[in-house]
Parts: C-alpha cells; structure tokens; sequence
C-alpha cells in the first residue's frame, strides 16, 4: 500500500471511530426506577435501619442518596399516580386511593415515546386509565425475569428506554423472606410504637420482606450489568410511602411521607455522595423528560434533578402532602389531612379533629396489642393509642429537634410565625392544586374507581 493510500485509510478510520464515539456520548440515556411499596425509608440498612439490604446499600455506595425525598401523598395509587404524571395529586383528580387520573392528563409515557423512548411497567400499577398510562407490560414471572428480558430485548435493537420496576414487598401480608433472621427480642423499636410481643414478631416479618425487596432489587441490577448497559443507566431506587404500621403510611409524618431515594449514573453522580436537598417524587418526569434531550411541559409540579445530581444541595423550599381517607378499607368517613413541611418545621392541618382518624391498621395484631396493652393500665401505649385515633386541628413539629414529630408546638406564641408562615404555604399549594378542602375529601369518591373501595383488593390498601 503506497503512503497516500495509507494515509487516506488512516484518515477514514480515524473519521469513523470519531464518529462512533460522538454517537455513543451523544446516545439517550436509559431509566431503571424500582419501587419498594409500603417501606419506612429509616429500616433500610443505608439508612440507619435494622433490615440486611446489601444490594441497596451497595447501590448507595455507587450513587447518591438522599436523605430529604418526599411523595405527596402516603398510600400507594395517589403516591404512583403523582411519579408517573409530575403532577400533584389532588390537580390531576388522583387523591383517594383505588383511582383513577382525570382523562386528558399526560403521563411519563406520553413525554418519552416521542423522543424515542420504550417506556415500561413491571409489577404493581395501581394507576388508570390506560389511555394515561399506556405502559408497555415486559414478559416474566417476576421482576427479575421482566427485566432479563426486557433488557437483551432492547440491547439487541439498540433501544433506549424507561422501565419501571415496582414490587409488592414489604406490603402486607408479610409472608416472604426469612424472619429468623432477625431477633425480635433485640430489635430497636420507633419510639412511636408500643412495646409488645406481637409487634416485635410482625417487625420482623416486615423486615424479612424488606430484604426480600433488597434481592429483587440485586436481581434487577444484576440483570442490567449482564446487557452491559450500567454505564449509560440512570438507576434510582425508592422505599415508596411508610409501612402500614402506625403513624407511617395513612400519615403526613415523616415516616409516612419521606422517601429513601437512592441513584446511580456512571459518569453523572458522584459515587458514594449523600445529598440533602429536599426533593419530590414529581421531580422525576421533568428529570427524565431533561436527560432524554426533551424539554418539560410546563403543567408539571416538578423541577429537574440533574443540577441535584450534579452535587447541588439546594432543589425545593417546601415539600407538601395530603390524605384522603375514603376510599381505604376502614377508613374515617372524612378525614382529610395537609402539611407543609420546610427543612426545620412540619405544619399539618387535620380538617376534622371532630372525629376518630381511622384506617385498616387499627385491626391487625399489633395495633390490637397496643390496645390490650392500654386497657391493662400502660399509660405509654394508652397515649400513643390516643394520639394515633384523635389529632387536633393544626399539628406543628420542629423536625431538627423532633424528627419523629411527638411535642406539638402548634399555637405557642414563640411558633406563632412559623406556623403563619407554613399556613400560607399550605393555603397557596392547595389553591394551585384546586383542593378546596373539606369538600375536596366529599367529592373523593367521584374520583374512585366504582365509588366504594372492593375489600377484595386485599393486596393493594
């Protein structure tokens, strides 16, 4: 081969390996979300918690988490609903549980697929209509095999996507996993339960299919090193809404509001970085929307992610939340609850403190030990039961020094600022949301799916 001959095949090799690499940095990224459902964010293992979570925590180690993530609303349907729509519950109809969006509502599908995007859903949907949510549905028994599949399928037709793993565990009935694991006798209780026999044995149910959900979790990650498609992967992991234990889920605590969330992308976030922004679940469409090259639409409630995943440590002022209790098995006619929550205090607005908060938890076994336990004479459980069925009309925590919000400050005249300050918050939130209140919980079941809740669906309270 003479030197020009040379020189020109030099140049064409150098000109398409160029070319490659442009396309492989200028190529979409691919969206791995997995869903815990019913998981208190403080019993994972990176988290402070006593589950063994070694998937998750090694995930933690790779990627960022987050100590200040919060849903807007703490039960399965509305928390689901607000992730895949960007959009507060309440706006788009989708507040009580067992619902269903208002027609016309876009969700994460209707952004992605334009930009090229299969966008998928394995697991528990709890969402509607399909005409809002037309997830593509993956082939497998179970998670991990949707996600063999779902993963050589797009790697071998070179397709970006967005898939969405989301797991039936640690939600009732805790029957999978291995509880001998754990000692009932040794387990540290919240500080809001009552001490009893039975509720240490069910705690460590509970933390059996936590670790359960951490294999799941493994599996699915596991499958997606074995497509080789890690590095070009944003993972996020996510507990969901508290446990249905007691002033968890069915709760604006905290522990029925917050979120662990955990995320990984090579190249993108600092592997083993905590970040203590305060984020929301509706943040996640516009984060994806951004990363695909697309741009968000403006009716969406959230804000972009990418700067936070950059190392920013500022996203959001406030945080809201609401509860519907029609609509839940066993739930109180009425009882609709609002907060607000900033970085160092918690407001919530009970709007009728007139009668008994209840929801399907007060007929388990421990609750019902918390009971034994207060008509035997304990003063402790007599209380906690006592606050957990009546709440007064306006609830006011400082969560830096009370983070499992026990001494109401509410209408102490040293809080009295705050407590305005967070009220006009909360009365500016529910007037962009549409949420007129106490007839707002009235109209919960126009927004039903067939009005009263079927107590067949066991599976999904």
């Amino acid at each position: 081969m003479g030197i020009r001959n040379w020189i020109q095949t030099l140049a064409i090799v150098v000109t398409v390996c160029c070319t490659l690499a442009v396309q492989v940095q200028a190529k979409q990224p691919n969206f791995v979300f997995i869903m815990a459902d019913d998981c208190t964010f403080r019993d994972i293992g990176c988290y402070g918690g006593q589950a063994h979570t070694p998937h998750i925590d090694r995930l933690a180690t790779e990627g960022m988490r987050f100590t200040r993530c919060f849903q807007a609303a703490p039960m399965c349907s509305p928390t689901r609903h607000n992730i895949y729509t960007g959009q507060y519950p309440v706006k788009i109809g989708a507040y009580p549980n067992h619902t269903n969006a208002n027609p016309g509502v876009k969700s994460i599908v209707h952004y992605l697929k334009p930009l090229g995007y299969r966008v998928a859903l394995s697991g528990k949907s709890h969402v509607g209509p399909r005409s809002v949510f037309p997830f593509e549905k993956p082939k497998g028994a179970d998670l991990v095999e949707a996600a063999e599949s779902f993963f050589s399928d797009c790697k071998a037709d070179d397709d970006s996507f967005c898939i969405f793993f989301c797991s039936k565990e640690p939600h009732t009935p805790w029957d999978k996993g291995d509880p001998s694991r754990y000692d009932a006798s040794q387990l540290k209780l919240p500080p809001y339960f009552v001490d009893t026999p039975k509720t240490r044995e069910v705690m460590t149910q509970y933390l059996a299919e936590i670790t359960y959900f951490d294999g799941e979790v493994g599996g699915i990650l596991a499958a997606l090193d074995k497509n080789g498609l890690r590095e070009n992967t944003l993972v996020i992991v996510v507990s969901e809404q508290g446990s249905s234990m007691p002033f968890a889920k069915w709760t604006c605590y905290d522990s029925g509001l917050q979120s662990a969330l955990i995320a990984r992308w090579p190249g993108k976030i600092q592997p083993g970085s905590i970040n203590h922004a305060m984020i929301e679940y509706v943040d996640l469409v516009p984060t994806y929307v951004e990363a695909a090259g697309g741009t968000p639409d403006p009716v969406l409630d959230g804000k972009s992610l990418l700067p936070v995943f950059a190392g920013k440590q500022e996203h959001k002022e406030f945080v809201f939340g609401e509860m519907t209790t029609r609509g839940i098995i066993n739930g109180s006619d009425t009882f609709g609850i609002r907060s607000v929550r900033s970085k160092n205090f918690k407001y919530i607005w009970n709007f009728t403190p007139e009668i008994e908060f209840r929801n399907i938890c007060m007929k388990s076994p421990e609750f019902k030990s918390w009971e034994a336990k207060a008509a035997a004479g304990d003063a402790d459980a007599a209380e906690k039961v006592r606050r957990y069925k009546n709440r007064p009309a306006i609830e006011l925590y400082d969560i830096t020094k009370d983070p499992t919000e026990w001494n109401n400050l509410a209408n102490k005249p040293e809080y009295a600022k705050v407590q305005a300050e967070l009220k006009a918050k909360l009365d500016a939130w529910m007037k962009h949301c549409g949420d007129k209140g106490q007839q707002t919980e009235i109209d919960a079941d126009k927004h039903t799916r067939g009005g009263k809740k079927k107590k067949k669906r066991k599976k999904q309270l």
